[in-house]
């Protein structure tokens, strides 16, 4: 049996911006959002590595997390450009506050909520993480959705990201974005 989805339609207003912890679902959903919404898609990461000509595992290494934010804040500015697309963020972008106060003002910030132990057991499968090398991921997320998920709360969409299709999840966010 298919599953119904919220109608495609193709989006024509702000950039959309998905914000959360790592293991939320950010690149994923958000390739399949943008396909939906018949928009390009961006990974910011993967523009910072881009731009930097680095891993973000090696920026962090060589250069420190205030470095690396620095980076991330000026390549999501140069990515919000006014033109439809959706963008997925690094899990700590939203917390800088003028990465932030940028995407409020000229993007549509959703936030893709997710309970620690839902991403613990997404984000083992991979080991690029950074913050989370020899430690145990669920009690790492648990310390960084109490300190993040204040900051992550301004957003105007929440999403719960929760085991299920990520079909699921794109179809809240198109409820969500068409209100």
């Amino acid at each position: 049996m298919l599953q119904a989805h919220v109608q495609d339609w193709p989006w024509k207003g702000k950039p959309i911006v998905l914000v959360g912890l790592m293991g939320a679902g950010k690149t994923t959903v958000g390739r399949r959002l943008a396909q939906r919404l018949r928009l390009p898609f961006v990974d910011a990461d993967h523009e910072i590595e881009a731009a930097a000509g680095m891993s973000i595992s090696d920026i962090f290494e060589k250069f420190g997390e205030p470095y690396f934010r620095d980076g991330e804040r000026r390549v999501i500015a140069r990515l919000i450009d006014g033109t439809p697309k959706v963008i997925a963020t690094g899990g700590g972008a939203f917390i800088n506050d003028d990465t932030r106060g940028l995407i409020l003002d000229q993007a549509i910030a959703i936030w893709l909520d997710a309970e620690p132990a839902v991403l613990a057991d997404r984000v083992r499968r991979r080991d690029t993480r950074p913050l989370l090398r020899g430690r145990d991921p669920e009690e790492i997320l648990a310390e960084l959705a109490a300190i993040r998920n204040p900051f992550y709360a301004l957003a105007p969409i929440r999403v719960q990201s929760v085991v299920a299709p990520h079909d699921t999840t794109v179809d809240e966010i198109l409820k969500a974005i068409r209100t």
